[in-house]
C-alpha cells in the first residue's frame, strides 16, 4: 500500500524517484506523482501507471536534486489527479504521506480558520499546511512541532522551496527507511517506504523506529526520536534482491510466483537438519517449554494459514490453539493468558491491523512472541522475542501465493517443535515428517505439472459468476484461500464452507451455474466428503474434484475431476492450494483483468 520516495544529490535524482514508484507498484496503488524543488516547487500527478508519470516528468523537462514521489491507495478522497500526492501547501511546503490520520477534520478546522485553501479531500493536505503553519525557516524543526498534533498512522516525506537540498521524514505505525549513499553516490541520501524502491541506488538502509523524525542533505542525514532526542540508527546492508523484480519467461508476476514455489519452500527449509526450538531463535526453548496454548493473529491469506496450522497443533503437538483476525482482536474484550505464545503471521511484517493486534496483545500481558515473516528487517520481526523467516523472496503479486506455502512450511516446522518439546513427537514420526520436508519442493513441482488441466478448467469459469469451493478438516482453510484467490483476482464472487455445512443453508445456491470446487484428499473425511459431493449432484450442481491419485473418485457427467500426484498426509494442504492458484489466476487471465494489481487492493495493507 502506498509507497514513498524521496532523495538529495548532486545529480538529477528524477530518474531514481520514478524507478522507485516502478519498484514499489506491486504494493498496489491508484494514482502517483513526484515533485522538485528546482528554484521553487514543481509536480507531475496521474491517476494511471507509472509509466505515464514517466511521460510527463520527461515532457515538462523535470530535473532537480531534491525531490519526492508517491504512490498512493486512496482512502480519504477518490482516486482522482487532486487528490494524487505530494501535495502542495501555498507552493512553499511539498508533502507525500501513507496512514491515515485519524484527527485530520479537528485539524482541517483549525487550519481553514487560519486562512488555509483545501484543493483536495485527503487527510494528507492537512499535513502540509500544519507543517507550513510551523514553518518558520527550518523545515526539520517544523515537522517535529507537527507531528506532535498528528493522531494515527503516518510516514511523511517533505521539502520547502526556501530550503533546497533538505528533505525531512517521520514516522509513526507506518514504514520509513534512510539509504546511504556510497562509492561514487557518497553524499547522497535518501528515503523510502521500502529498501526495494532503492535496489540499484544503494543497499545501505538505516531503519527509522516509532516517532523518528529525519532530515536527509547532500553529505549526511540526521535522526531524533519522538522526545527530539539524538537517535541514531545502525546502517545495515541490505540485500532486496533486485532479481526477483525481474518477469523472465512468465507472463505475470503472479503466475511467477506460483511456479516459484517448490525453491520458496527449500530456502525456507534450508539449514533445517532435525526439528530444534533453535529454529526460532536462541530463547526458543525456554519460552516453548513455558507455553501452554498458542494464540494466532494474522490478516487475509495470512490469517488462513494459521487457521490451518490450528489443525496441525490440536492433533499433533496437542496445544490448545485460538486463531484471531487481527483486526477485530485487538477491538474485542478478550481474556490475556500470560502462558500463552502469540504468533503473528504476515508476508511484509509491516501489516499494521497485524501490527496493532501485536502490540495490543504485549499490552495485556502477553510476554512470549513469534513472528512468522519474509521481511527480515520488517517492524514485526523487531518487536517479538523470536522468529522465523519464510524466505520465499520477494513477492510482486498482490494476490499472495509463494509467502502462503511458505507461511504454511514455518508453522509446520513450529508444530513439530511444539510437540517434542511436549513428548508427543516420537523419533519415527519425527523421521517421517522431515522426510517428507525434504521431498516437498518435488512433490510441488509434480503438482505444477498440472497446469495445462487447469487451464481447461478455468475456460468453463471464465464465464461464471458465482462459485463454491468446499472442503473438509484441515482443508476447510484451504477452501477459503482458494474462494480468496479467486474472488481477488478475477472478480468472480467466491466463498468456502466446510462440506458438511452445504445442507445448513449453502445448497440452496447450487445450481449448474454454480461451479463447486471440492478438495478431497484421501484421508480419514473422504467418506463424509462424497456424501457432500453427492448432495450437489442431486441438485444439478457441477463439481470440480482435486483428488488424491488413490481416492477411488471418477470423472462423469457434473463431476470433473483432476488427480493430484500423491497423497500427502499432514502436509496435503499446502499442495493442494496450489491448484487453486493456478485455477484462480488462469481464470483472471481469460476474463482480462489485471492479474497483479486487482481493482482496490493493496499489497502491503500499512492502514487500518
Amino acid at each position: 500500500m502506498c509507497g514513498i520516495v524521496g532523495a538529495v544529490a548532486q545529480r538529477d535524482i528524477v530518474p531514481i524517484l520514478v524507478e522507485g514508484l516502478r519498484r514499489l507498484e506491486y504494493r498496489g496503488y491508484d494514482s502517483c506523482g513526484v515533485a522538485v524543488n528546482a528554484g521553487g516547487l514543481k509536480r507531475a500527478r496521474s491517476v494511471s501507471r507509472v509509466a505515464d508519470l514517466d511521460a510527463q516528468v520527461k515532457e515538462g523537462r523535470f530535473a532537480g536534486h531534491t525531490g519526492i514521489a508517491h504512490t498512493r491507495w486512496a482512502t480519504h478522497g477518490a482516486p482522482v489527479t487532486v487528490n494524487a500526492h505530494p501535495h502542495f501547501s501555498r507552493d512553499e511546503v511539498g508533502l507525500v504521506h501513507n496512514g491515515i490520520i485519524e484527527n485530520h477534520d479537528e485539524l482541517r478546522a483549525e487550519l481553514k480558520a487560519q486562512g488555509y485553501a483545501f484543493e483536495s479531500q485527503t487527510d494528507t493536505e492537512v499535513i502540509a499546511h500544519l507543517v507550513h503553519s510551523m514553518y518558520r525557516g527550518n523545515l526539520f524543526a517544523a515537522v517535529q512541532a507537527a507531528v506532535k498534533r498528528l493522531t494515527g498512522a503516518y510516514a511523511i516525506a517533505v521539502f520547502a522551496a526556501k530550503e533546497p537540498g533538505v528533505v525531512v521524514g517521520a514516522r509513526a505505525g507506518s514504514p520509513l527507511v534512510v539509504g546511504v549513499g556510497h562509492g561514487d553516490s557518497a553524499g547522497e541520501n535518501f528515503l523510502a517506504s521500502d529498501a526495494l524502491a532503492l535496489v540499484g541506488t544503494t543497499d545501505r538502509i538505516a531503519f527509522l523506529e516509532e516517532g523518528d523524525v529525519v532530515e536527509i542533505r547532500q553529505g549526511g542525514h540526521t535522526i531524533v526520536d519522538a522526545a527530539g532526542k539524538s537517535a541514531p540508527r545502525e546502517v545495515r546492508v541490505v540485500q532486496a534482491h533486485s532479481n526477483a523484480v525481474e518477469l523472465g519467461p512468465y507472463r505475470h508476476y503472479m503466475q511467477k510466483e506460483i511456479f516459484e514455489q517448490p525453491r520458496a519452500v527449500a530456502d525456507t527449509l534450508e539449514g533445517v537438519e532435525g526439528i530444534a526450538p533453535s529454529l526460532f531463535g536462541a530463547e526458543a526453548e525456554a519460552v516453548f517449554k513455558a507455553v501452554n496454548e498458542v494464540r494466532i493473529l494474522a490478516c487475509g491469506t495470512s490469517y488462513y494459514s494459521g487457521a490451518t496450522a490450528k489443525y496441525w497443533l490440536e492433533s499433533i503437538a496437542q496445544i490448545p490453539t485460538q486463531v484471531e483476525v487481527a483486526s477485530e482482536y485487538r477491538y474485542r474484550d478478550s481474556v490475556a493468558n500470560p502462558d500463552a505464545l502469540v504468533v503473528v503471521i504476515s508476508q511484509s511484517g509491516e501489516t499494521a491491523d497485524t501490527m496493532a493486534a501485536l502490540k495490543h496483545a504485549q499490552s495485556m500481558g502477553h510476554k512470549h512472541t513469534l513472528a512468522v515473516c519474509n521481511v527480515a528487517t520488517s517492524a514485526m520481526v523487531r518487536q517479538t522475542g523470536l522468529k522465523y523467516l519464510t524466505r520465499a523472496g520477494v513477492e510482486i503479486g498482490v494476490a499472495s501465493t509463494k509467502a502462503f506455502t511458505t507461511q504454511l512450511t514455518a508453522l509446520f516446522l513450529l508444530t513439530l517443535t511444539l510437540a517434542k518439546l511436549r513428548g508427543r513427537l516420537p523419533a519415527e514420526a519425527e523421521a517421517a515428517h522431515l522426510k517428507a520436508l525434504r521431498h516437498l519442493p518435488n512433490a510441488l513441482s509434480s503438482v505444477l505439472a498440472l497446469e495445462p488441466q487447469i487451464i481447461a478448467w478455468s475456460e468453463q469459469f471464465t464465464r461464471k459468476e458465482h462459485a463454491l469451493f468446499l472442503g473438509r478438516g484441515l482443508h476447510y482453510p484451504i477452501a477459503l484461500e482458494g474462494a480468496l484467490k479467486l474472488k481477488e483476482i478475477s472478480y468472480i464472487h467466491a466463498e468456502a464452507y466446510p462440506a458438511g455445512e452445504l445442507k445448513h443453508g449453502p445448497l440452496a445456491l447450487v445450481t449448474d451455474e454454480m461451479p463447486v470446487v471440492t478438495i478431497a484428499p484421501n484421508d480419514t473425511l473422504l467418506e463424509k466428503l462424497k456424501s457432500n459431493m453427492q448432495e450437489v449432484r442431486a441438485r444439478g450442481g457441477q463439481l470440480y474434484v482435486f483428488a488424491d491419485a488413490d481416492s477411488h473418485i471418477a470423472s462423469s457427467e457434473g463431476v470433473h475431476v483432476i488427480r493430484m500426484p500423491e497423497h500427502y498426509g499432514a502436509l496435503s494442504p499446502i499442495l493442494h492450494v496450489v491448484p487453486l492458484q493456478m485455477l484462480a489466476y488462469h481464470t483472471a487471465l481469460s476474463r482480462g483483468t489485471d492479474v497483479d494489481k486487482p481493482r482496490n487492493l493493496a499489497k502491503s495493507v500499512t492502514v487500518e
